[in-house]
């Protein structure tokens, strides 16, 4: 069964970028805007108990930002068992210290990885065989 994966950013190029690099990988990707989408998504989830098996969140976007869409994770118990990994262009000491008290998973700088080492790094965090990908020809 494919890992479920829940991207969130608000730039959706990226977006669709991450989401078809998971799905190239056998991943099973679903895409959400902004940070109010993904904390209606999870409760529905927890009401199911059908949680992702991962988050990729990002931490500047409009409206509600990323640390307090994970503060809020973390206060009403949603998403327990997923690993949650920030994936940002924030990469300051003060950001990801604070993702850590936050108790994220894992903290990926978007500037200082190509997607392909995202995806890696996300199998890596969640304990799952590496992905082979097939190179795309043009």
């Amino acid at each position: 069964m494919a890992h479920r994966i829940y991207l969130v950013d608000d730039d959706r190029f990226l977006l669709s970028l991450y989401a078809a690099k998971f799905k190239d990988a056998d991943y099973a990707p679903t895409t959400f805007g902004g940070a109010e989408e993904l904390l209606a998504q999870l409760r529905k989830d927890a009401a199911s108990a059908s949680p992702p098996d991962a988050i990729l969140l990002d931490l500047i976007m409009p409206g509600m930002d990323g640390f307090t869409a994970l503060e809020t994770i973390r206060k009403e118990g949603l998403a327990t068992n997923s690993k949650i990994i920030i994936l940002s262009n924030e990469g300051q000491d003060a950001e990801v210290d604070r993702a850590k008290k936050l108790s994220a998973d894992g903290y990926i700088v978007k500037a200082s990885a190509i997607p392909s080492e995202v995806l890696s790094e996300v199998a890596r965090i969640m304990g799952a065989r590496a992905p082979v990908v097939a190179p795309t020809t043009p």
